[in-house]
């Protein structure tokens, strides 16, 4: 299964999970996105939200962006 995340870096509201109408998810983590260490809150944030272990949460695209994609299996 891929998911779309929209990534909110540094916000006070996080760590949050939030699902759109369109399916798609926003989630806010208190982590800068320095040295990919707001991608690995993400990770850990939406393996948690999934009821699924981290290792199977995979980056496919957005390593750089606000918006990425993941694959869960």
């Amino acid at each position: 299964m891929i998911v779309t995340v929209r990534v909110k870096p540094g916000s006070a509201k996080g760590p949050l999970v939030e699902s759109g109408d369109d399916g798609d998810l926003t989630v806010y983590v208190r982590e800068r996105p320095v040295d990919g260490k707001a991608t690995k809150a993400v990770v850990k944030l939406l393996a948690e939200h999934l009821g699924v272990a981290p290792s199977r949460v995979r980056l496919v695209s957005g390593a750089a962006s606000r918006i990425k994609r993941f694959e869960i299996t």
